[in-house]
């Protein structure tokens, strides 16, 4: 049986805030390249994805297309479209676009969405993603919670204590059949509701299709902040089989003491000094 088509939205259209600084955090340089270009080429060499369509800042569109896409040779992206106020916002222009570009029969498969600030997704996670939904219909990566997690109320005391082994921390990418990805957002926005965080919640909320849970990676982390950033790092070295080279500054302070005598020059630092003695 032929595999149904597969195209990706990965979203870079964030601005970072708790990272921190002028350039967006999607965008910051993580060993020699971009934040994003690691998300991008997840996508792009994993052979089950057949198109990768970027939502980003509408100002950063010509800087995506010719530093990123060009640059890295990102031949399967197909469409860069500007994202919206929220993340919901940006899928949701990701999706119409991406509408409008398959055909008809294409529009059977799937799509994939993933945070272009989550580097580390790899072919592993895909692979079980991409069977999670062709028999479930719709997927989310993630990661049992390690932690034990507290509901609070609305005064900030405990309120609740769900059972941790059934708490999982939830990641991207987050895979469905597009037609019901597509349906489920339009109802969204139809609903008018802004109280969303993921793709998986509205799929629970605006149909009757049951989300499967997958095992994604303790390394698929999102970077969010400047620590996020050196665990990346080492992440990276830690695959390369690279050590983390570390140059050290030492500052100290010292003194020479000599005894002045007849007959001899006094040179100071290089430089004859006119005295009796030396």
């Amino acid at each position: 049986m032929k595999r149904k088509s597969c195209a990706a939205i990965v979203l870079a259209a964030g601005q970072g805030k708790r990272m921190g600084g002028q350039i967006h955090k999607q965008f910051l340089e993580l060993e020699g390249h971009p934040i994003v270009y690691y998300s991008i080429r997840a996508f792009q060499e994993s052979p089950l994805i057949d198109q990768i369509l970027l939502v980003t800042g509408e100002t950063e569109i010509d800087y995506v297309k010719h530093e990123i896409v060009e640059k890295y040779h990102f031949d399967k992206v197909s469409v860069v479209v500007a994202g919206g106020h929220e993340r919901y916002a940006s899928v949701w222009n990701g999706l119409k676009a991406l509408e409008k570009s398959l055909r008809e029969e294409e529009k059977d498969g799937f799509v994939f969405i993933h945070d272009g600030v989550r580097p580390f997704v790899n072919e592993e996670i895909l692979r079980r993603a991409f069977d999670a939904v062709e028999a479930y219909h719709a997927c989310v990566v993630g990661m049992p919670s390690k932690d034990t997690v507290k509901i609070a109320d609305a005064d900030g005391f405990v309120s609740e204590t769900p059972t941790r082994s059934r708490v999982w921390n939830v990641q991207t990418p987050q895979a469905f059949d597009f037609r019901l990805a597509y349906e489920a957002y339009a109802a969204l926005e139809q609903s008018g509701r802004s109280d969303v965080t993921d793709d998986a919640m509205i799929v629970e909320a605006f149909t009757d299709t049951k989300v499967k849970l997958v095992e994604g990676s303790y390394e698929n982390i999102k970077l969010t902040t400047p620590e996020d950033m050196l665990l990346a790092r080492q992440v990276i070295l830690r695959r390369e089989g690279r050590k983390e080279e570390r140059t050290m500054m030492r500052i100290g302070q010292g003194y020479d003491v000599h005894r002045l005598v007849e007959g001899r020059k006094l040179n100071l630092c290089g430089v004859e000094v006119s005295y009796t003695l030396g």
